[in-house]
C-alpha cells in the first residue's frame, strides 16, 4: 500500500509506502507523455514503513504519475498513481 499527501501539492509533497518484505524498490516520476522526470528511491528497502519526498522544483503545473516498484523473493509489485503539481 502506498500514499501521497497532499494528492495536490506545491512545492513538496511525501510518498509513504509499506513493505510486507525486503526488496529492491524503485520509485519515478513520469510526466503525461511517459517521460521520467525524477527517480526518488532506487535501491533495497527492508519490510516496513518508508518514506519519500517528491520536490516538484523546476517542473511545471500539471498532472504526473509516480510508479511503485518492488522485487524480491516474494515476486514483484508494480503500482501507478497520479499526483498533481499546482503553482
Amino acid at each position: 500500500m502506498h500514499h501521497i499527501f497532499p494528492n495536490l501539492f506545491n512545492p513538496v509533497t511525501t510518498i509513504s509506502y509499506d513493505l510486507p518484505n525486503s526488496g529492491f524498490v524503485t520509485l519515478k516520476v513520469y510526466d503525461m507523455l511517459g517521460r521520467e522526470v525524477k527517480t526518488l528511491v532506487n535501491e533495497m528497502k527492508t519490510a516496513g514503513f518508508h518514506r519519500a519526498q517528491f520536490s516538484a522544483e523546476g517542473l511545471a503545473s500539471g498532472a504526473y504519475f509516480y510508479r511503485l516498484s518492488v522485487s524480491g523473493n516474494a515476486g514483484e509489485f508494480v503500482a501507478v498513481k497520479k499526483c498533481v503539481v499546482v503553482k
